[in-house]
């Protein structure tokens, strides 16, 4: 769902907004001047998404604390690695129980559901079918008994999202993450109506690194294309280091050399007769590492992802800059904290957004000459489902090798189905291609504007531009023997 459409996102980038003026003004942020935005922000009187306006506030007051870079919940032992973690206090919205007698039930004569109920949990009120929960292990029998379908089962949301079974409930019915099994891909994050699953933000010292007069370079995604309406990139980058950035460069750059390179490594998987998988997404190469550790030994690339080999290069350039990449991933957060690693912070989309607006800054005032090209067109998309892999076939194919197959993963559940294929040795194409956001990087839980738009602007823009990965490379001057681009399993 849209950051404009989602009440609970919208609150989020108001405090992103408010913190980042206080961080760029470089005044100190308090406890007091956040609770005195939050009153702001919910004043005296009805509250209109909780019980009262004291737990609005305290919901504001976790999100804020996260936007801070610190645990959302004050007792909870500091795991930066966590990205993802849960609101308490707006955690208590859902739906308890998976399995409801809705009003359709017609207290019938045939009682079905108490019949196919093996466990004693049915019973027969005054009114309706009412469920004893004590007795009851949400096996759903009841439920497809019911001729009436007046018995329903429903998912939380967050549980129903997670590819890897990482969310359970405490004694207290609020959701817990499962840090040993948790991939980071922020769907959970996505799905929760009540937006109380949410990642912890750098934006705070990003900004202070920049208004301390480091050197703070910026490295942006693909997927960055499309996000502001119809600006340009160029007119995004402009904007970006008008916020002080010492200079803007594209990861897609990076997606070049990942392309190039991830071809050399498949041409050996073949010969052994082994698929591989791509390294693009961080949420994916972690569901093989967690839950597929065979695969991610014998079949996962060992190349970086297109953020890591950007960041490499520009390191060895520069060892005394400041890295900040930005993009639509919650996962490249947990990347960036990775033992070899020339990332110093992520921000999100709407975390440049939030600093976009705390700056009075509007992209559509900035030339929107569309010249400058860094990467090939395979690069930049890498941001849409499926181009992954058709870069690593086009740099095949730049080096005179035909018949590469493909498939791609799109989202979660596919990702884990293909990874068991492959576990199983019954994949049978070249190369995986996972993505854990639906339609790839544009769907990511970050992004600002609807993947659809987001990919009609970007194939606009790019149109024109036809520079293959060997080009770009040649332009750029890349020396890929320089750097450390490869993972150490």
């Amino acid at each position: 769902m849209g950051l404009f459409s989602h009440d609970a996102r919208l609150f989020k980038f108001d405090v992103l907004r408010y913190v980042s003026k206080l961080a760029y003004d470089k005044e100190e942020i308090t406890d007091e001047k956040l609770q005195a935005f939050y009153k702001q922000l919910v004043p005296n009187g009805k509250a209109h998404f909780r019980c009262c306006i004291y737990k609005e506030r305290e919901v504001l007051r976790q999100r804020g604390r996260l936007v801070c870079g610190k645990m959302a919940n004050d007792e909870t032992e500091v795991n930066m690695r966590q990205v993802v973690q849960v609101i308490e206090a707006a955690c208590d919205g859902c739906s308890i129980k998976k399995i409801h007698v809705t009003d359709n039930c017609r207290k019938c004569m045939a009682k079905a559901c108490r019949s196919a109920c093996k466990f004693g949990a049915m019973e027969i009120g005054p009114e309706k079918a009412t469920i004893d929960y004590d007795k009851c292990v949400e096996c759903g029998a009841c439920a497809r008994a019911c001729p009436y379908s007046a018995i329903v089962m429903t998912q939380r949301p967050c549980k129903a999202a997670c590819p890897v079974d990482a969310i359970s409930w405490n004694e207290n019915d609020i959701a817990v993450i499962d840090e040993k099994k948790c991939i980071n891909c922020g769907r959970c994050v996505s799905a929760c109506p009540f937006g109380a699953i949410e990642d912890i933000s750098w934006i705070v010292p990003v900004i202070q690194d920049i208004v301390a007069g480091k050197k703070v370079y910026a490295i942006v995604a693909p997927s960055i294309q499309g996000q502001f309406d119809n600006v340009l990139l160029t007119q995004i980058k402009a904007g970006i280091k008008e916020l002080g950035f010492a200079d803007v460069f594209e990861a897609a750059l990076g997606a070049d050399v990942v392309a190039k390179e991830e071809y050399a490594e498949l041409k050996k998987h073949k010969e052994e007769g082994i698929p591989m998988t791509t390294s693009c997404c961080p949420a994916f190469v972690n569901m093989a590492k967690i839950h597929f550790p065979t695969v991610y030994e014998k079949n996962v690339s060992t190349m970086v992802s297109p953020m890591m080999a950007r960041a490499a290069i520009l390191k060895k350039e520069d060892p005394d800059s400041v890295i900040v990449f930005i993009g639509p991933c919650i996962a490249k957060k947990q990347e960036a904290m990775e033992e070899h690693t020339n990332i110093d912070y992520v921000i999100t989309f709407e975390e440049l957004a939030a600093m976009f607006i705390s700056q009075k800054i509007y992209l559509k005032d900035y030339a929107d000459d569309n010249d400058e090209w860094e990467a090939s067109i395979y690069g930049r998309n890498f941001a849409q489902g499926g181009g992954v892999s058709k870069a690593v076939i086009q740099a095949a194919s730049e080096a005179g090798e035909e018949g590469v197959t493909a498939y791609y993963a799109d989202g979660a559940f596919e990702c884990k189905k293909q990874l068991m294929l492959m576990k199983l040795g019954k994949f049978t194409y070249d190369i995986l291609e996972g993505m854990c956001c639906d339609g790839g990087c544009i769907g990511g839980p970050s992004t600002i504007s609807d993947a659809f738009e987001v990919r009609k602007r970007m194939n606009k823009e790019n149109e024109k531009h036809v520079l293959k990965i060997n080009e770009a490379l040649l332009k750029s001057d890349i020396d890929t023997s320089k750097y450390h681009i490869h993972r150490d399993k």
